[in-house]
């Protein structure tokens, strides 16, 4: 049993700028980055889950030319509601500074917090993770990160410290006993990223 969690690679957007299910392209790096990732995926896969999203898609759709995507919306990034594409710098401390302190609970204005996120991507995975295999699934960090809490018992705050995924990054998820194992298989800086306002 063999789920590969794969995250699209660079998007090309401002670094600094908040997104989330914001649909943003790639970056004209993505044919470099996109051939990282076949070097450590099989050649065939029993299906293919994608969030609609073209950043994902487009992924999908170069890495398996030959399969019919599955677009699951449960699989796109958390929404950033009224933030979505806003500077991170511009959004009024008095408004992110609550949600920085507390991002599991707190929602984003208009869009979702961290536990939102949390409940539809496990939904989804459970009902993958049911099916055959071996199965890919071309999503987004703060999806995978999901995945990874929800499999290892991490608590969500805890989550950003425990797992550093980047751009294109691969993780090959098993069966353990009752549970289950993964393994990075590719992690590879590309590209910066911002998620949050700068120090001041």
């Amino acid at each position: 049993m063999s789920i590969y969690l794969i995250r699209h690679t660079a998007p090309l957007i401002e670094k600094g700028t908040c997104y989330g299910q914001a649909d943003i392209d790639v970056k004209e790096s993505f044919l470099d980055e996109a051939s990282i990732i076949k070097t450590v995926i099989p050649t065939e896969f029993r299906g293919v889950w994608t969030s609609p999203l073209q950043r994902c898609r487009k992924l999908a759709e170069h890495l398996f030319p030959e399969m019919p995507l599955k677009l699951e919306p449960r699989l796109k990034e958390i929404d950033c509601g009224e933030w979505e594409l806003q500077k991170w710098d511009d959004i009024p401390s008095e408004i992110i500074d609550p949600w920085m302190k507390d991002y599991v609970n707190i929602r984003i204005p208009g869009g979702e917090n961290y536990i939102d996120l949390y409940d539809r991507v496990v939904e989804s995975f459970q009902e993958i993770a049911a099916g055959e295999t071996p199965v890919a699934i071309v999503t987004h960090g703060g999806v995978i990160r999901s995945i990874l809490s929800h499999i290892t018992g991490t608590s969500l705050q805890d989550s950003f410290g425990a797992f550093a995924i980047h751009y294109g990054s691969v993780i090959r998820i098993s069966r353990q006993g009752n549970g289950f194992a993964h393994e990075v298989l590719s992690n590879i800086i590309t590209s910066k990223e911002q998620h949050k306002p700068s120090p001041k």
